[in-house]
């Protein structure tokens, strides 16, 4: 008597956010069984704690099609494609219930802690294509779990691991003893507790993107509010003031994002608080008050502030995927393949060839980092971006290659391009601001935008420059 014939593993799928729940869809949509795997308790776990920030680009342009079509069936219908959700928005009305009509394909509340071949390690090579994947979760009372899959997607983005306030990609002498005080994320000014931290305080804000941006922006509109009366900010930039610091203003694509480097701009202009370029931080010590002085590479000190928002973008975590045999670039940590085409040091310009499962493709057959993780340290990353690498790499999952390979996908652009870089060239003229390079840092006076201003927090599909 023949066994019972052994059903084939899942595709697991790491994260139950936007570009994972679109993997989700796609696998569906190509006959394929996906397991996602979620650390949080909801849907867009890592969303929700960004959800007092508005999306810079529109509805229309952050619901994937293979999951709307999934979620028509319910009666679900898309918000007003022309409206900006807030990452609450984008997480209650679009990825929950995304989530809710694949159930039991979701499962929440389990970290994953490992990916291997069934027993082989990274070194072994005999018959190793042919073993499946062996995922290892633990679940929050402490129990361990092993799942096979017959592929790996994953989309766990990069929003636990942000990037730190050195400047050489270490965080500062003194950074983590000060944790107290440094926040790595735009603070949600609306909630009162959030509110009374930075009011009537002087804050330090680290970062050239557009996170950095919204928490600028936020900050000088608490400063002209009446709690908030002797609120300061010092934004503090590694390069110098240049044309490309405040993004492709009208010239972006997506209008909300120009809008907040307009916003930037007008801050500047209008004199509000500081400004200093050129600063890259060697060090955080506390004065006799307990407040904190940055103190740069170059033996600057900065006046003491009372906070610090530190928002110098995102970087992927690799820690379980140390026994597959990755090709990440040595730079971005990204696929090898893609990196060239996302390189800021190159470009700046968001539009990023369109690229699916070859360019995702690691020595390790069928394991592909998708969404935000895919861009390893790379900015401007957008949701289109992701839900067009789902759709390829799940095709290639299902041996359709001829789809696979069609990648169609026009990505706004940002205005900015021809090389801004992440550093600011020797001898290249620039604003008064000066160059990274420039020995003494003019200081600016920084103003209170008018109105309000939409962004995304680190790369979320957004952009954050470093």
């Amino acid at each position: 008597m023949n066994a019972p014939a052994t059903p084939e593993p899942p595709v697991v799928v790491i994260g139950a956010g936007p570009v994972g729940l679109a993997a989700a869809a796609h696998l569906l949509d190509q006959g394929l069984e996906p397991l996602v795997l979620e650390t949080g308790p909801k849907a867009g776990a890592a969303v929700r704690e960004w959800a007092h920030v508005r999306l810079f680009s529109p509805w229309g342009e952050v619901v994937d099609p293979a999951a709307e079509k999934l979620l028509a069936p319910t009666g679900w219908r898309r918000p007003d494609p022309a409206g900006y959700p807030s990452g609450g928005d984008w997480a209650d009305l679009y990825l929950q219930p995304l989530a809710d009509v694949l159930g039991d394909r979701v499962r929440y509340g389990v970290r994953v802690t490992g990916v291997s071949r069934a027993g082989r390690d990274r070194v072994v090579d005999a018959d190793r294509e042919r073993q499946p994947f062996v995922v290892h979760v633990a679940h929050p009372d402490g129990r361990e779990e092993r799942l096979l899959a017959r592929a790996v997607v994953d989309a766990s983005g990069t929003w636990s691991t942000p990037g730190p306030a050195g400047g050489s990609g270490l965080p500062a002498l003194g950074e983590r003893a000060a944790a107290d005080r440094i926040t790595y994320r735009v603070p949600d000014l609306k909630d009162p507790a959030v509110r009374a931290r930075y009011a009537g305080r002087r804050t330090a804000v680290l970062g050239s993107g557009a996170s950095a941006f919204t928490a600028l922006a936020g900050l000088a509109d608490l400063a002209g509010s009446g709690d908030g009366a002797g609120t300061e900010a010092v934004w503090i930039l590694r390069r110098g003031i240049s044309g490309s610091t405040y993004g492709g203003g009208e010239a972006d694509q997506l209008p909300a994002r120009g809008a907040l480097g307009l916003a930037a701009k007008a801050a500047v202009d209008q004199g509000h608080a500081e400004a200093v370029t050129g600063f890259r931080t060697e060090a955080v010590e506390r004065d006799g008050d307990g407040r904190l002085v940055l103190v740069g590479e170059d033996g600057r000190r900065l006046e003491a502030v009372d906070e610090v928002i530190v928002l110098t973008g995102f970087r992927p975590d690799l820690s379980f995927l140390s026994e597959l045999r990755l090709g990440l670039d040595e730079r971005l940590q990204a696929p090898v393949a893609l990196a060239p085409l996302i390189d800021p040091n190159q470009h700046s310009c968001g539009t990023a060839r369109p690229h699916g499962h070859r360019e995702l493709a690691h020595p390790e057959p069928g394991v592909y980092l998708v969404g935000m993780k895919s861009y390893g340290r790379a900015p401007t990353f957008l949701a289109l971006t992701g839900y067009e690498q789902v759709r390829s790499v799940a095709a290639a999952l299902a041996g359709d290659l001829a789809s696979a390979d069609r990648v169609e996908l026009t990505l706004p652009e940002t205005g900015v391009c021809g090389g801004a870089g992440l550093f600011d060239a020797p001898g290249t003229a620039q604003s008064e601001g000066g160059g990274c390079c420039t020995p003494a840092p003019e200081l600016l006076r920084l103003g209170a935008p008018a109105g309000g201003t939409t962004g995304e927090p680190g790369r979320a599909d957004g952009c954050c420059g470093t």
